[in-house]
């Protein structure tokens, strides 16, 4: 899952005042947050939370704490990370957008390593000390994940829930390619058609085995649709809805709903129960009109700034909640009544999330974007 579009891509939705699109409307002239963005972020954040602790954990044998009551509806929650995903192709072209390709970087790197060198450090702690040999952790395997790059020389992730940064972060250099090109409507559309002709390449499965996995490094086919259907949905919240656009949106869509059925039947087989696909394309629908809501903004007046309080928390919740909410479970599980724990932990990682946003992501974030932005222009990395 991240599994998140960054917090701070969010409010920075405008452009420069005056210009006009290649279709002819004028630019987004204003920088407003999307707050109805953050309240669907907390809500993707929470409901991969409870999946974790109210079904997977104990489903797949890594906690002796069963939920008797909500791990009916509990078990479809993974699908927070299909709306996350989404949302990062919304918002992260939508940050990108006027950007030069150094500035968006630095913007990147200062959302996501602070608050990850944390999360990585504490789980890790608390894996080697608390967990009784259940989630074993190397100094290589630590030091490794610390980059954000341990997938591509295949060494473990500290948590499970690490494997959507591999994903975001291939997402982010295509958007930087991007912006290093210069980010225009009609630029936007061709990568989109295009990615999505490779999508169906790869899964037609014509392409030899190896070449279909170097390929895939880049494609992500698994779930390149979110990404795809996000970023042409900023450009109708940008530019207004065309024909071309909304067939982007239907072909994604389409994508979808078949390949997340078959997600579905591989999640039933890991957990050995059945996850209905009547329910799991009914969350994808309410995804994409949603989604598609905001991108008319339709959903404007919904908005409320307490949301971004809330949407602050996702991402540090997102990295902090799942072996160590494990761990706590184990722990406590023999001498803690279900509900009590499960409402007792919930809480706790959201504290935890609140201290790491405003005790390291506050402060480190300004010191850490001025001490890179001078290396970057002395790079040159000032195209677009």
């Amino acid at each position: 899952m991240n599994s998140f579009p960054p917090r701070s891509a969010v409010a920075e939705s405008g452009s420069s005042s005056g210009q006009v699109s290649e279709a002819g409307r004028p630019h987004v002239a204003q920088r407003d947050r999307l707050y109805e963005i953050d309240a669907l972020r907390i809500t993707a954040a929470v409901s991969v939370v409870i999946y974790h602790y109210v079904f997977s954990a104990y489903a797949g044998g890594v906690s002796k704490v069963g939920f008797p009551v909500g791990s009916e509806i509990a078990r479809f929650g993974y699908l927070g990370v299909d709306m996350f995903f989404m949302i990062s192709g919304f918002v992260v072209l939508l940050s990108a957008w006027n950007r030069r390709p150094g500035a968006f970087l630095v913007s990147r790197i200062v959302r996501l390593y602070p608050a990850f060198w944390v999360a990585v450090t504490i789980t890790a702690l608390v894996s080697v000390t608390l967990s009784m040999g259940k989630y074993p952790i190397t100094l290589v395997q630590y030091l490794a994940n610390l980059t954000m790059f341990n997938s591509l020389p295949d060494i473990p992730n500290v948590d499970v829930v690490y494997w959507t940064l591999w994903a975001e972060i291939r997402f982010y250099a295509l958007v930087f390619v991007l912006a290093w090109i210069g980010i225009t409507r009609s630029r936007v559309v061709r990568v989109l058609w295009g990615w999505l002709a490779l999508t169906f390449l790869l899964q037609s499965g014509v392409l030899p085995a190896p070449v279909r996995s170097v390929a895939d490094l880049v494609v992500q086919s698994q779930f390149s649709h979110y990404f795809i259907a996000g970023m042409a949905l900023c450009l109708v919240y940008r530019f207004g809805l065309s024909a071309q656009l909304a067939a982007i949106v239907l072909i994604s869509f389409g994508n979808a709903v078949y390949r997340g059925i078959e997600f579905a039947g591989k999640v039933g087989a890991r957990y050995h129960t059945e996850i209905e696909s009547s329910v799991v394309v009914t969350v994808i629908v309410a995804i994409f009109i949603v989604l598609f809501l905001v991108s008319l903004r339709v959903t404007r007046r919904l908005g409320r700034p307490w949301f971004a309080v809330a949407g602050a928390l996702t991402y540090p919740l997102y990295l902090i909640h799942a072996h160590i909410g494990f761990v706590i479970f184990d722990r406590l599980g023999g001498v803690v009544q279900w509900h009590v724990l499960l409402v007792g932990m919930v809480a706790l990682m959201c504290l935890a999330a609140y201290a790491i946003h405003t005790l390291v992501e506050r402060p480190l974030a300004p010191l850490l974007k001025r001490f890179l932005t001078p290396d970057l222009r002395s790079a040159g990395w000032r195209r677009g």
